[in-house]
């Protein structure tokens, strides 16, 4: 088995991610960050518009993400050849989706809750951290559907 390049495992994962489920992934995050954003009215305390708009976007990755891979047989050949290697290299799928985390979640750190470059730059990429993570477990546990769908 020949290696591949970075560049070409970044392809692999957006040709997966073309055939995400974007409607759905977008009425969840955003589902998550309203539901956020009116639990800290109700609840004591104040609001966090930073802290509800992160969470819909780590939402709306992770939901992307894993529509994206779970049905490996759906789409034209090359988005299912990228689905299965996808689900063959879980943690390699998982940097596209923890990235899409980080560059969305910068401007939101930088603008609404006033931080530094720096300290955005800080707080986005443990978001997309943490996002990787959890993209790459339930990948991992997905594993199954691509040796099936050979």
């Amino acid at each position: 088995m020949t290696e591949i390049s970075r560049s070409e495992e970044l392809s692999l994962s957006g040709a997966a991610l073309r055939g995400a489920p974007w409607k759905a992934a977008a009425v969840a995050g955003g589902g998550i960050a309203g539901v956020s954003l009116f639990m800290g009215w109700v609840l004591p305390g104040s609001p966090s518009l930073t802290w509800a708009l992160g969470l819909g976007i780590s939402l709306f990755a992770l939901v992307a993400a894993i529509g994206a891979v779970a049905n490996p047989q759906v789409g034209d050949r090359t988005t299912r050849q990228a689905r299965l290697w996808s689900l063959q290299h879980p943690w390699k799928f998982a940097l596209l989706p923890a990235g899409i985390t980080a560059v969305l979640e910068y401007p939101v750190q930088l603008l609404f809750d006033g931080e530094g470059i720096f300290d955005a730059a800080w707080d986005s990429l443990w978001r997309g951290a943490l996002v990787y993570l959890i993209a790459g477990i339930i990948t991992t546990a997905m594993k199954g559907r691509a040796r099936s769908s050979q």
